[in-house]
């Protein structure tokens, strides 16, 4: 199982920039498709980004596609995503997440699992 914990997270003016990382603990990182998802208050989480086990394949939602981008360092066990042109919708609990099976494209969102705390970023007007 792999163990995760995001950290970046803050306040930050629309047009912002923020930079979020997840480190997972364990030896299974590498070979495990990662993901961030966000739960605004009151919502339900949704899918924000994903990247394959290798790092060669990406998805977003529609909503950050253009503003977002999610990378990793396998070397580090880290996972990151940057955030650019922050609008106040983005404003939630962020959480990244692995997939439960190993040496997958990060495509199949409903696999993911192994969820960090989160971290609050929040986007005033």
């Amino acid at each position: 199982q792999v163990q995760l914990v995001e950290s970046g997270g803050g306040l930050v003016q629309a047009g912002g920039s923020l930079r979020l990382s997840c480190v997972a603990s364990g030896r299974t990182f590498s070979s495990r498709a990662m993901g961030w998802f966000r739960q605004a208050s009151g919502k339900e989480r949704e899918f924000v980004a994903s990247i394959s086990w290798k790092g060669g394949i990406t998805y977003y939602s529609d909503s950050v596609k253009g503003r977002f981008t999610i990378s990793r360092d396998n070397g580090k066990n880290t996972v990151y995503l940057q955030m650019n042109s922050l609008k106040p919708e983005d404003t939630a609990v962020y959480y990244c997440a692995a997939d439960e099976r190993a040496y997958m494209d990060g495509s199949s969102r409903s696999r993911f699992s192994s969820w960090g705390q989160g971290t609050q970023v929040t986007v005033s007007s």
